[in-house]
């Protein structure tokens, strides 16, 4: 009799929003937490009971689901700038003005999670060092400690509507103030929750084209005062208008700014390039595939990702041998979103077909959507560029009822009352 399959541990929690400090903490704390569904061959499912056969399979569907971020390249060298410049911050003795850093790339890239990662990587440091405390604390008080703030625009975000975010994640109250005053509380916020790093995600859905938003330009400013890291974290940053107009060389990959010009009535004349000498800024490129080194680093990629695949039939070789890295390749664009999205769509129509196996003929059967990912925003230009692709429609099988939720009773399941 084959014993009970442990199926719940793969159940998900509450929602997770790390835009507060509870969830943030719990992100933290949890990260690492999911366990995948163990690797099984053919035979070795064939001898389960149809009702553990069943809660396999959705623990197969929920360890696609959540595939792990995986180091690249490029997001190891954004996550190494990303914590060089919170801990030449957090750790200076000095008053003066910490410097920024500037996260720019196309969406499905993987920035947020490289940026949390690694800001997650630096709070357990940093209050470990702090026993766990406040280190800037007033005497007998227990204040709450938030080395790392996260916070994201709002799809029409302003000044005003990005203040009130970063107060959210404090749970601090904000009824009824006006900018200045809203300004004021976040620098209190900041100061009184021992924040040495705050990110603000998605920063290019502020419009700096218009006028009235150029005070964004004068609110950064203001949060550069304090002693704390500010990282922005965006799509097209370069030109935003954040820093002056840019364009990248395709030779050298880096940004080139236009000379400053005179805005007229702006009151912000030169804010832009004061944030150029002020913001570092780094790229989270795709992957590309032309010379030697970056075609072994994306092989390298698909075999860790060959790794995280629960099919039963052995999945070495399935996503690097034969013309297959070329295929994924062209599919994705060597954007790790969109492949992310590709591998889990496959690996369902693999159990659902049975064929347990990735092949070209499965892929060609469907493609990937803006739909697929819907927390990335069109209109500020977050999502992918994913390369077109016709679907094909595989080999008709006869479909019958789903029955995956079915319940046998105890006597299919192998169980004695």
């Amino acid at each position: 009799m084959n014993p009970p399959y442990d199926g719940p541990s793969f159940l998900p929690g509450p929602p997770i929003d790390r835009t507060t400090w509870e969830g943030w903490r719990r992100w933290c704390e949890t990260r690492r937490a999911f366990i995948p569904a163990p690797v099984l061959t053919a035979a070795e499912f064939a001898l389960k009971s149809l009702r553990q056969q069943r809660l396999y399979n959705l623990h197969r569907l929920a360890t696609h689901s959540s595939l792990p971020i995986d180091v690249t390249p490029m997001s190891e060298r954004v996550a190494h700038a990303v914590l060089a410049r919170v801990e030449d911050g957090a750790f200076s003795h000095k008053a003066c003005t910490r410097g920024g850093i500037m996260v720019n790339g196309d969406g499905a890239q993987g920035k947020t999670e490289t940026v949390c990662e690694a800001l997650a990587i630096f709070e357990e440091t940093w209050m470990a060092l702090n026993n766990y405390m406040n280190p800037d604390a007033m005497p007998g008080t227990r204040d709450l400690v938030a080395p790392v703030a996260y916070v994201r625009c709002p799809v029409k975000a302003t000044p005003i509507s990005t203040c009130q975010r970063i107060l959210d994640f404090y749970g601090e109250d904000y009824k009824g103030m006006r900018l200045e005053d809203l300004v004021r509380t976040v620098k209190t916020a900041i100061v009184e929750h021992a924040t040495r790093a705050l990110v603000i995600d998605d920063i290019t859905r502020l419009k700096l084209h218009r006028e009235a938003d150029q005070d964004v330009l004068d609110l950064i400013r203001e949060m550069m005062s304090m002693p704390v890291t500010l990282i922005l974290v965006g799509v097209g940053i370069p030109t935003s208008g954040l820093l002056r107009e840019g364009r990248r060389d395709p030779k050298t990959l880096e940004w080139i700014y236009q000379p400053i010009k005179d805005r007229g009535r702006s009151p912000n004349d030169h804010a832009a390039s004061q944030h150029e000498r002020r913001f570092q800024i780094v790229d989270l490129d795709p992957f590309r595939y032309t010379t030697g080194p970056e075609m072994a680093a994306w092989m390298n990629h698909l075999a860790r990702l060959e790794g995280h695949l629960r099919l039963l039939n052995d999945t070495k070789g399935m996503l690097t041998e034969d013309a297959m890295p070329e295929y994924l390749f062209d599919r994705t664009g060597g954007v790790v979103g969109v492949l992310e999205k590709l591998i889990q769509h496959g690996c369902r129509r693999a159990i659902e077909d049975k064929s347990e196996r990735l092949s070209k003929e499965l892929f060609n059967q469907f493609t990937v959507t803006p739909g697929d990912m819907p927390d990335l925003d069109a209109e500020s230009g977050e999502q992918p560029k994913i390369p077109p692709h016709k679907p094909t429609p595989g080999k008709k099988k006869p479909r019958g009822r789903v029955t995956v939720f079915d319940d046998d009773g105890p006597a299919a399941a192998g169980e004695t009352g």
